[in-house]
């Protein structure tokens, strides 16, 4: 597909609203999402689909089994979700949720410091993969001399982290 560059950069506004997962089994992936990250069931349909939020929003995550029932992830190598985000309003917030993923033997697959931010990589119950991350505040980003970001990946020290305390 060919396209032109826009005309205009897209409104400042714009955000991410919702992710949609298709999973093998609905009761699996809620206990990952409800039961160990502690998102809260907004809404269900049966044994088929169910809506998750954090905060009271409709839905921040949506999980249905339509077309996946009892199916497998995809192999390497194939296209499709790298990942979810999960966006914690603070290091202590995002410290509880390692330890909550800690504490249900979930294993990682990394944890990086990008200067920008701090993130846990894992993934859920059908291997989708999940990032919980987060923002320092924008005056801490590391900036080039340019003004432009500079973005890096470090290991993370999840010690150090567990051990935030404000």
């Amino acid at each position: 597909m060919k396209s032109a560059p826009p005309t205009r950069p897209i409104d400042k506004r714009v955000g991410i609203g919702h992710v949609h997962l298709k999973v093998a089994d609905l009761e699996r992936a809620l206990a990952f999402y409800r039961n160990v990250l502690g998102f809260e069931v907004t809404q269900r349909h049966g044994t088929q689909a169910a809506f998750l939020s954090a905060g009271g929003y409709h839905h921040h995550i949506g999980l249905n089994t339509w077309e996946s029932a009892g199916g497998k992830p995809p192999p390497p190598g194939a296209t499709g979700l790298y990942h979810v985000a999960i966006l914690y309003p603070t290091r202590l917030e995002l410290a509880d949720a390692l330890r909550r993923v800690l504490q249900a033997g979930i294993p990682l697959d990394g944890a990086s410091d990008h200067g920008v931010s701090e993130a846990i990589y894992l993934g859920d119950p059908d291997n989708n993969g999940v990032e919980l991350y987060w923002d320092r505040p924008k005056e801490q980003w590391p900036r080039a001399s340019d003004g432009g970001i500079l973005m890096d990946t470090r290991p993370l020290d999840l010690d150090q982290l567990l051990q935030t305390d404000s």
